[in-house]
């Protein structure tokens, strides 16, 4: 699948609300067999691109085309069930008392609190996708008695449960302690591994959670692209600088990233 076309192209991509210009201009291209981190700092207009691509803001201006259909010309509902999501927000609507494995169901029928019949062959299916995430063991817990760690993946279990083209990750690793936070990045790893995995967007803003199984990064900078394309070329002291508007270095540890940003004397907290 690598390289065989694109999955998803914004162009030129503008979101003004109140006045206020939320995104500028923001063109991106993702293809199949790519993986990507959207990076940049609070306010940068991270949540806004997700939001738009996933159809749940309107966008002002531009583009967007998702696996060959166009924003405003397709049925964005059907196509946003090729789109899996996790993020805080559904992970705080999750009904405390559903097994895990029901959980992983819900995500097929777009639903939280599943409340229709289970079929065997749904089950049977939970039961191998709760296993390709590592947590088999889990399918009959309940959501309130899982670890943070525990709920991200069945989380994902849930986006894998919809068979979707794209999953998108926003901040994941968001409350994890830092063991449960490493053992989670190295689940993302084996997963982006794997043949057939979907796209993977990854959205942080820090640099130790890009694994090596990345190869793609966008800046975003004020609602526009600071930068955009291979990791190797976009992640440089330079653009982070730039980013963060801080002094910043960056270096590699075992081909992991680390950043150092000196704060501004003039800055209080």
């Amino acid at each position: 699948m690598r390289n065989a076309g694109p999955v998803l192209v914004v162009e030129n991509l503008g979101v003004t609300r109140g006045g206020v210009r939320i995104l500028d201009g923001v063109s991106w291209s993702v293809r199949a067999g790519e993986h990507w981190v959207i990076l940049g700092a609070n306010g940068s207009g991270k949540t806004s691109l997700l939001s738009a691509i996933t159809g749940y803001l309107t966008p002002t201006d531009g583009e967007i085309t998702l696996l060959g259909k166009r924003y405003g010309y397709s049925d964005w509902c059907e196509l946003r069930k090729q789109v899996g999501l996790v993020s805080s927000s559904i992970r705080q609507m999750m009904a405390d008392d559903e097994p895990a494995i029901e959980s992983v169901i819900s995500g097929k029928y777009g639903m939280i609190d599943l409340w229709r019949k289970i079929s065997r062959a749904d089950r049977l299916r939970a039961g191998r996708i709760l296993r390709q995430v590592e947590c088999g063991y889990l399918a009959e817990r309940p959501w309130r008695v899982l670890s943070q760690g525990e709920r991200q993946r069945v989380l994902i279990g849930r986006a894998l449960m919809a068979k979707p083209r794209v999953l998108i990750l926003d901040e994941p690793c968001a409350g994890l302690d830092p063991a449960a936070r490493e053992h989670f990045l190295q689940f993302l790893q084996r997963l982006g591994r794997r043949r057939n995995s979907p796209v993977l967007i990854l959205v942080t803003h820090h640099v130790e959670e890009i694994m090596p199984v990345f190869s793609h990064v966008l800046v975003l900078k004020a609602g526009r692209v600071l930068v955009g394309g291979r990791k190797a070329e976009v992640l440089t002291t330079r653009n982070l600088t730039a980013a963060l508007e801080s002094k910043s270095k960056l270096g590699r540890l075992s081909g992991r990233y680390l950043l150092q940003v000196s704060a501004s004397p003039n800055v209080v907290i």
